[in-house]
């Protein structure tokens, strides 16, 4: 059977949906490279809630969907971006969120690194920024997390000089009971983090941020890199100091990064790697091997879906990650936070549907074409 999908000049095309899946399965741990799913949260369907309203969680189903990532090899990167921070998900739920999935990770055995943010305030002196991420980067070390450094809209708000970066980072850093992973986050995922780490212009930012780096090597075990600049990364990641990690956050050229060159490579801590997991996974275990074609060969077809879920405005790209999660049967449900399901078009749906059904995404390519077409219904589509 065929499914009719609009396209983005509101024409109708057919597709034949394929009938199989890939269908990887778990393996050994992963060896070559440390890679985090950034993942997403479950909403509570039947909460009586509005979009400016607290969040409200669908725990079971959040924490099911981290089992599913940990079962493959992969690590979660808690309480990102993806998980709608900011976006639908405040410091309550963040909280919240953190202290039962580090609790599960620890259940069941699997890596975990959690958030630390400072959006418990919307704005605020140097000093109250200080005072908000150490708050948090208590209860992320309390519950046993590596802690993420993530970059604070309140911080770029109350800076004046690179410095004011310095002293703060610094302040956080020698604090620190284990070494953490320091995440820089550009405007096109978060506008109000334009001019982060004191300068508009990437090249002076790149050197603040090395500095922070430099002057605390022991207490860094990586960074994440989220720019979509794969020629910036590379570079930066050659002036990090031996010991020091760079995870990839470019969701426009993770295979390459993580493939690497004869100078080093990336390690990886991606939203893309929550609809990709297990086909992530299944290609790390081929680079482990020493095949670095076979790894190519996998990964390199998914970044058409990436490119497509991460398309301008990209920070609406946690749609299509749940979009992703709801078709392949990890959710009963299209619903999320703070509403957001309404941030995508019908036709940017039917691209993800085509794109994500052709790599054999879907555990069960029926149940996905049926969700689709009951999507398609909704919006007046007929058959």
């Amino acid at each position: 059977m065929t499914v009719r999908l609009p396209d983005e000049h509101g024409r109708l095309r057919t597709y034949e949906p394929r009938t199989e899946p890939l269908a990887p399965t778990p393996g050994a741990p992963l060896v070559s490279r440390t890679v985090f799913s950034a993942a997403h949260v479950v909403a509570d369907p039947y909460a009586d809630t509005t979009p400016d309203a607290p969040a409200a969680v669908d725990w079971d189903a959040t924490l099911a969907f981290r089992r599913h990532l940990w079962s493959h090899g992969l690590g979660v990167a808690e309480a990102m971006d993806t998980a709608q921070r900011g976006m639908g998900l405040d410091w309550a739920g963040a909280a919240e969120l953190i202290r039962r999935s580090a609790a599960e990770a620890k259940a069941v055995g699997g890596r975990i690194a959690c958030g630390v943010g400072t959006d418990q305030i919307a704005s605020g002196t140097l000093a109250e920024v200080r005072a908000a991420y150490e708050e948090q980067l208590a209860l992320v070390e309390e519950s046993g997390a590596q802690a993420i450094l993530m970059a604070s809209r309140a911080l770029a708000a109350a800076a004046r000089s690179p410095d004011d970066y310095l002293e703060v980072y610094g302040h956080l850093l020698r604090q620190a009971a284990e070494p953490v992973i320091l995440h820089w986050l550009g405007p096109m995922f978060d506008p109000a983090l334009e001019g982060y780490w004191g300068s508009a212009d990437l090249d002076a930012a790149t050197g603040t941020f090395l500095e922070v780096v430099a002057a605390h090597p022991d207490k860094v075990d990586g960074v994440k890199i989220s720019l979509l600049d794969a020629r910036r990364e590379v570079d930066l990641r050659r002036r990090l100091p031996h010991g020091v990690r760079c995870y990839t956050g470019d969701d426009f050229h993770y295979p390459e990064l993580i493939a690497g060159d004869e100078q080093g490579f990336s390690h990886a801590l991606l939203g893309i790697f929550d609809p990709l997991g297990p086909l992530a996974a299944e290609a790390v275990r081929v680079l482990d091997t020493g095949n670095t074609e076979g790894f190519r060969a996998l990964l390199d077809p998914t970044v058409e879906l990436s490119r497509h879920l991460f398309q301008a405005p990209t920070r609406f790209y946690k749609t299509g990650v749940v979009f992703l999660a709801w078709l392949a049967g990890h959710q009963d449900h299209f619903a999320m936070v703070g509403g957001l399901q309404s941030a995508r078009s019908l036709p940017h749906f039917a691209r993800a549907y085509e794109l994500a059904d052709g790599l054999g995404l879907f555990p069960d390519p029926k149940l996905a074409e049926e969700r689709m077409r009951t999507l398609l219904h909704l919006y007046g589509v007929t058959p």
